[in-house]
C-alpha cells in the first residue's frame, strides 16, 4: 500500500528548512561581524589610545567591506567549482578568527587589517548562502526563502547593537569583538554535520552519483535538469556567460544597482550612530536607531519576499528603493523622537530588502552552472559602493555636514531606482532549469 502524499511532500519542505535554518545561523553571525563595528564606533572614537579620528574611522570601515568586495568576486566563481558547502565552512573559519585578532588588536594598523581579512570572509559567505538557499527552496517561493535568509542578516545588526548598548561602556569596545568566537564555536560544527551540498551543483559537475546518495539520504528526487559540461570548461566561462546573447546590458545594470544599494546598507549602517548624535540625539538613541532600523529590515526582508514571488523581485526592489529615498531624507530632518523611530522602522523595512530583491532577481535568471557566479559578481561589484559608502560617511562627518550625508543617500537611493528598473525592462526570471527539490513519492 503507498504511503499518505502528505509525509512524503514534507519531506522536501523540511530539507529546505533544514537549509535555511544552518543558513540562517552563519548569516546572523556574518551580519554581527559586520555591523558590530558601527555598534561600537562611538566607544572606539571615545578611546584616548586609539586616537580615532572620524575620518580615519571611516577608511577603517572600508576596509572590510573592500575584503567584502575581493572575497565576492573571488569566492563566486570558486564556489560553482568546489561546492557551495565548503565555501560556507571557509569563511565562516575565516571571518571568525579576524574577529579575535580585532579584539586583541595593539593599534590601528593590526585593527585595519584584520577586518579587512574579515571582510574578505564575510564577502564570499553571503552570496553562497543565499545561491544554496534558492537551490532548496519550493518552486514559487525563492524570493520568500531568500528574504527569510536575510532576516538573519538584520538579526545580527540587532545583535551587534545590542552588545554595543551591553558590553561598550562596562568593558570596553574589545569585548564585543570577542564574541565573534562565537560562529567558529557553534555553527561551524553544525554546518559540518548537516548542510548539504546542493544537488544542482553537483549534477551541474557531473557528479550524478554523488547526487543520486545524497538524493537518497534525505529522500526527495534530483532535480529536473541534465548534466551540463562544466567540469570542463574554463574556470571563467561562468563569468562570460553573464554578458553572452545580449546579457549585456543587464548585467551592468544589475552591477550599478547593487553597488548603490550597498553604499546604502554600509554606509547607512556604519554612521547612522554617530550622524544621529550630531542632530542632536544622545548617545542611547542613537544606538537604538541601529536597533529600530534593523527590526525593520527583519520585517521588510519577509515582505518583500512574499510580495516578490507574486509580482516579481526587480519590481519589489524599484518600489522599495525609491521608498528608502524618502525615509533617508527624512532623517535629515530633526522630529519628536517617537516619529523618529517610526521613520527609521520604515527606512529599515525598505533598505535592506531592497539589495536582497536584486540578489534575488539575479539568482531567478540564473542556471545552476553560473548562480554562484552570478550573485557572487552582483555582491562583488556591489562592494565598490560598500567600500565607498562607509568612507563618505566617514568624510561628511569629519566636515559636520551630516544633513548633508542624508541627502547624498537619498539621492543614490534614487538613482538605484532608476537602475534597477531599467535592469528589469523586457526581462523574465527563471530562465534557468527547474532546480526545485522534489519529495520522493512512495
Amino acid at each position: 500500500m503507498s504511503a499518505s502524499p502528505v509525509p512524503s511532500a514534507a519531506r522536501g519542505t523540511r530539507l529546505a528548512v533544514l537549509v535555511v535554518c544552518l543558513c540562517w545561523l552563519v548569516v546572523l553571525f556574518d551580519g554581527l561581524d559586520l555591523f558590530i563595528y558601527g555598534a561600537v564606533l562611538p566607544g572606539m572614537l571615545d578611546d584616548p589610545e586609539l586616537g580615532l579620528t572620524a575620518a580615519r574611522a571611516g577608511d577603517l570601515g572600508s576596509y572590510a567591506t573592500f575584503g567584502m568586495l575581493l572575497g565576492a568576486l573571488s569566492v563566486g566563481t570558486l564556489t560553482d567549482r568546489i561546492g557551495r558547502k565548503k565555501v560556507i565552512i571557509g569563511c565562516t573559519v575565516v571571518f571568525s578568527l579576524a574577529s579575535a585578532v580585532c579584539a586583541a588588536a595593539p593599534g590601528v594598523g593590526v585593527f585595519g587589517l584584520a577586518r579587512f581579512v574579515a571582510g574578505f570572509g564575510l564577502g564570499g559567505l553571503l552570496p553562497t548562502t543565499i545561491t544554496l538557499v534558492a537551490e532548496y527552496a519550493p518552486r514559487g517561493r525563492g524570493n520568500l526563502m531568500i528574504g527569510l535568509l536575510m532576516t538573519a542578516h538584520q538579526a545580527g545588526g540587532i545583535l551587534a547593537a545590542c552588545l554595543g548598548l551591553w558590553l561598550v561602556e562596562p568593558f570596553g569596545w574589545r569585548s564585543a569583538f570577542w564574541v565573534g568566537l562565537a560562529p567558529l564555536v557553534i555553527a561551524v560544527p553544525l554546518v559540518v554535520k548537516f548542510l548539504p551540498e546542493s544537488l544542482g551543483f553537483l549534477l551541474a559537475r557531473n557528479r550524478t552519483e554523488e547526487a543520486r546518495r545524497l538524493a537518497e539520504r534525505y529522500e526527495v528526487e534530483l532535480p529536473a535538469m541534465r548534466p551540463s559540461s562544466a567540469a570542463s570548461t574554463d574556470r571563467w566561462d561562468a563569468l562570460a556567460a553573464l554578458f553572452r546573447d545580449g546579457h549585456w546590458k543587464r548585467t551592468l545594470l544589475f552591477w550599478a544597482t547593487s553597488f548603490g544599494g550597498l553604499l546604502l546598507v554600509y554606509g547607512v549602517s556604519t554612521w547612522l550612530p554617530t550622524m544621529m548624535r550630531g542632530q542632536g540625539y544622545e548617545l542611547g538613541s542613537a544606538l537604538a536607531f541601529l536597533v529600530v532600523i534593523n527590526v525593520g529590515g527583519i520585517v521588510g526582508m519577509l515582505v518583500a519576499g512574499r510580495i516578490a514571488d507574486r509580482f516579481g523581485a526587480v519590481r519589489v526592489a524599484a518600489v522599495w528603493f525609491a521608498l528608502t529615498a524618502v525615509g533617508i531624507h527624512l532623517l535629515g530632518i530633526h522630529m519628536p523622537l517617537v516619529l523618529t523611530y517610526v521613520v527609521v522602522f520604515l527606512t529599515g523595512l525598505w533598505l535592506f530588502s531592497a539589495q536582497t530583491m536584486v540578489y534575488a532577481a539575479v539568482s531567478g535568471r540564473s542556471t545552476a552552472d553560473n548562480r554562484a557566479t552570478a550573485v557572487g559578481w552582483t555582491s562583488g561589484m556591489g562592494r565598490f559602493g560598500a567600500v565607498f559608502g562607509p568612507w563618505l560617511g566617514g568624510q561628511l562627518v569629519a566636515a559636520q555636514a551630516e544633513s548633508w550625508g542624508f541627502t547624498v543617500f537619498a539621492a543614490t537611493a534614487l538613482l538605484a531606482t532608476v537602475l534597477v528598473g531599467l535592469a528589469g525592462l523586457g526581462q523574465r526570471s527563471s530562465t534557468g532549469p527547474d532546480l526545485t527539490v522534489r519529495p520522493v513519492r512512495t
